[in-house]
């Protein structure tokens, strides 16, 4: 046999009882939920910035992050409403490398699915408690969702992973907004597609049982920039794309028109402080369109609290151990110029 059962997972359920989450902290998870979702329905004007370290790998680091970020949103929470990236499992182009805390809680030690699932609730949670962020995750594994359904405001969908069907359709059946990125060839119908498919309902099998959802209405756009078949990065954040992806949607009857876009990965060519340039490109570009202004609902922002990025095993406190991300004091900077100009 080529696949090797090492033990039974626990079902979400018994997880969740096991690790449960109080009846307050629901209730702000909740009311964080409202008002994410009232930007995209056009009812706040409140401009989202899903922002944060390209990777969640310690729990010290991630929370001393994002308590700096709490506070930083108090000055800023008449124009913009953070939602902190805190991206648990990893997708690999090779499959090699760090694939996430939910693999590997200690980036270090020898993979551990259930302590990684385990280690990845505690997290969110602990977040949820200390600083009132619900957050942001990326749905790698479309079955592994069940286990932090009560705990994430926001959802996206990776360019390795929006034109798989899995991805979309258990994306139909989540009450969240699930951001579909382009996928890494540029290709705008797919992600279009994904949308689509998304915001339908739907009959299929998931974890063992049959489910049937009522569609999502929340399912949008990010644009992250593509690549070539000779590997060189392209961006899709100029004015000309922003304004033609606003007309793709106006020719769909689709719910909620809504964009972010993704400042790093191939839009900045991982040039990490290319990101402050291009976050400033595409206010610019809402001031002058109307039709972007409406569409475009935030930024997604690659952050830590040191510049750049590290190899594993360099123990450099609050630096990126996957793709390089703002440091603090930039981010810092960037984010009340971003209010500024709003």
């Amino acid at each position: 046999m080529a696949l090797n059962i090492i033990r039974e997972l626990p079902h979400p359920s018994d997880l969740k009882a096991a690790h449960p989450l109080s009846q307050e902290l629901s209730a702000v998870k909740a009311e964080r939920d409202e008002e994410i979702k009232k930007i995209f329905r056009g009812e706040s004007d409140k401009f989202l910035l899903v922002i944060g370290p390209c990777s969640a790998d310690n729990e010290d680091s991630v929370l001393d992050y994002i308590t700096r970020l709490r506070e930083l949103q108090e000055k800023v929470s008449d124009r913009i409403l953070m939602i902190p990236r805190i991206y648990t499992g990893k997708p690999r182009t090779t499959g090699d490398g760090y694939k996430g805390m939910l693999h590997q809680p200690d980036p270090t030690a020898m993979p551990d699915l259930k302590s990684g699932i385990i280690a990845v609730r505690h997290l969110h949670m602990r977040v949820l408690s200390e600083t009132g962020f619900s957050s942001a995750d990326e749905m790698l594994y479309p079955e592994n969702y069940s286990y932090l359904d009560d705990l994430l405001s926001y959802i996206a969908i990776g360019a390795r992973s929006v034109e798989n069907q899995q991805h979309r359709l258990v994306s139909s059946g989540v009450d969240i907004p699930v951001g579909m990125k382009n996928p890494t060839s540029g290709d705008i119908s797919v992600m279009m597609n994904s949308i689509t498919a998304a915001q339908h309902h739907h009959a299929f099998i998931y974890r063992g049982c049959e489910v049937r959802s009522d569609g999502n209405p929340y399912a949008h756009a990010i644009l992250r920039g593509y690549v070539n078949d000779r590997g060189q990065s392209f961006p899709n954040y100029h004015f000309e794309d922003l304004n033609n992806l606003a007309k793709i949607y106006a020719e769909k009857e689709l719910k909620n028109p809504a964009l972010i876009v993704d400042t790093n990965h191939a839009n900045s060519g991982k040039q990490y402080e290319e990101q402050i340039r291009i976050s400033k490109e595409i206010l610019h570009s809402m001031r002058h369109s109307v039709d972007i202004k409406k569409l475009v609902k935030g930024l997604m922002i690659e952050s830590y609290l040191v510049d750049g990025a590290q190899k594993i095993g360099e123990n450099i406190y609050g630096k990126s151990i996957t793709d390089p991300c703002l440091g603090w004091e930039k981010t810092e900077r960037l984010v009340l110029e971003i209010a500024d100009q709003l």
